[in-house]
C-alpha cells in the first residue's frame, strides 16, 4: 500500500494546475470497477485491506466533495475558484476520511459519508482556522469562537450574545466573555493597504486604483512571519513608521489593530509632518509601504510582483489591449505579457527571471490582478505583493 500512496496525490500540489484540474484529480483511467453501490467500495477497502478500494470511492463521490467544498468557502465569503485554496481545502477532507476508515463499522447501518460528514466539516473549519488573522490553541476554541461572533453579529449587543451563549453552552459568562473578545479581535484585523483612489490621483502621478495589494495580518498570524514583519519595519525611518502605523491604524509595537474608520487621512498626516500637502503625505506614505515590501521580499516572507505598463491601444476610448512588463521579487530581467481584453485573453511573451517554467507563479499572479482592474483605469506602475 505504501507504493500505492507514492503515487497518488493525496497530497498534491496546485501550483500551475487550474480549476478544472483540481476538480477531477482523483477521476481514474480507465474507470474502476462496477460496485452495486458506492459504500461497497469502501467495505470492500476495509476487508481486503486494499486502500485502491478507497481511490474507486474518490472517483465516484469527487462531485459531491467537490460541491461540498464550493459550498463552505461561499458560505465563508472566499474565492471558490482559486485552485490552490480549493485543493488544499479538498485533500483535508480526503484526509479526514482516511481517518475515518480506521473506526468506520458497515455493521452499524450507516454509509460511509454519512459517518464522515461530522469529520469532513471538521476539515474544512481547520483549513479556515489557519487562514484566519488571529490564532487558536485548537479547533474547539475556534468553534466557540466562531459560535459566539455569529450571535454577537446577529444581536450587534455585547451583554446579549454573552448572556445567550453562556445559556446554550453551559458556560459561564465570563468564558463567554472570553470567545467574545478573541472574535472581536480577530475580526477587527484589517487590510494593511486599504486606501482608495483620490480624486486628484492623476494630478500626483500616483497609481492608487488598488491598494489592497497584500494582506498585513494574513502575514501577521504566523508568528515566524510577525518576527519578519517586526524585524523588516525597525528598518524603516522613524517618519515612514509613523506614517504606516497612523494612516493603517496599528501599532508595531503592541499588535493592536484600530477600526479602520480611526485611521489618519493624508490631510491629518501632512499636519502631523509640517510642511507637507497631503499629496505630499500620500507620495510619502506609498513610498513607504513600497519600502516595506521590498525588505520583506529580501527577507523572504512573501513575494512581489513589479508592473509597468508598456503600451496601450484604445478603440474609441475603449481599451482593446496592453502589453505589461513584469519584474519578480523586485530582481532581475523583466518579461513580457499581452492582454487582449476583447477576447478576454493574456499571452506570456517572455518569463521574467526568477519565474518558473512550469507554474509560471508571477506572471500568473499578475495576469489575474491585472484582469481584475478597471479597464478604464489600468494602472501605469504597480507593486503587487502576495
Amino acid at each position: 500500500m505504501g507504493g500505492l500512496f507514492s503515487k497518488y496525490p493525496f497530497q498534491a500540489d496546485a501550483r500551475g494546475l487550474t480549476m478544472f484540474e483540481v476538480s477531477h484529480v482523483y477521476q481514474l483511467t480507465p474507470e474502476p470497477p462496477v460496485m452495486e453501490c458506492v459504500n461497497d467500495y469502501i467495505v470492500a477497502a476495509i476487508e481486503q485491506d486494499d486502500l485502491r478500494y478507497f481511490l474507486y470511492f474518490l472517483h465516484h463521490t469527487e462531485p459531491r466533495l467537490n460541491g461540498r467544498v464550493k459550498s463552505f468557502l461561499l458560505r465563508e465569503g472566499l474565492d471558490r475558484y482559486d485552485p490552490e485554496r480549493f485543493l488544499d481545502y479538498k485533500q483535508n477532507c480526503v484526509l479526514a476520511m482516511l481517518e475515518c476508515l480506521k473506526t468506520y463499522d458497515p455493521d452499524k447501518g450507516a454509509e460511509f459519508l454519512t459517518y464522515a460528514h461530522r469529520f469532513i466539516g471538521n476539515a474544512l473549519l481547520d483549513c479556515r482556522m489557519k487562514e484566519e488573522s488571529g490564532s487558536f490553541s485548537s479547533l474547539d476554541e475556534y468553534k466557540n469562537v466562531r459560535g459566539i461572533a455569529w450571535l454577537y453579529n446577529q444581536s450587534g449587543d455585547r451583554k446579549e450574545a454573552v448572556a445567550r451563549y453562556a445559556e446554550q453552552e453551559g458556560c459561564s459568562e465570563e468564558t463567554a466573555e472570553q470567545y467574545l473578545a478573541v472574535a472581536r479581535f480577530n475580526r477587527s484585523q484589517v487590510p494593511f493597504y486599504a486606501t482608495v483612489q483620490d480624486e486628484d490621483a492623476e494630478e500626483t502621478g500616483e497609481d492608487v486604483t488598488r491598494d489592497d495589494s497584500w494582506d498585513y495580518t494574513a502575514i501577521l498570524w504566523n508568528g515566524i512571519q510577525a518576527k519578519a514583519v517586526q524585524t523588516e519595519f525597525e528598518k524603516l525611518s522613524y517618519r515612514e513608521q509613523r506614517l504606516l502605523e497612523e494612516r493603517n491604524a496599528v501599532c508595531m509595537t503592541c499588535g493592536r489593530v484600530s477600526p479602520l474608520p480611526r485611521r489618519r487621512t493624508f490631510e491629518d498626516l501632512a499636519v502631523m509632518f509640517e510642511g507637507s500637502s497631503a499629496s505630499g503625505a500620500e507620495r510619502a506614505y506609498r513610498r513607504a509601504v513600497e519600502k516595506l515590501t521590498v525588505l520583506l521580499v529580501e527577507a523572504g516572507a512573501l513575494h512581489a510582483i513589479r508592473l509597468r505598463q508598456k503600451t496601450k491601444t484604445s478603440r474609441k476610448k475603449k481599451i482593446a489591449a496592453a502589453v505589461y512588463e513584469y519584474q519578480a521579487d523586485c530582481d532581475g530581467e523583466w518579461g513580457e505579457i499581452q492582454f487582449d481584453f476583447e477576447s478576454g485573453t493574456a499571452k506570456i511573451v517572455r518569463l521574467a527571471d526568477w519565474d518558473t517554467i512550469v507554474s509560471k507563479m508571477f506572471a500568473e499572479r499578475a495576469v489575474k490582478y491585472i484582469r481584475s482592474c478597471d479597464i478604464k483605469h489600468l494602472p501605469k506602475v504597480l507593486l503587487v505583493a502576495f
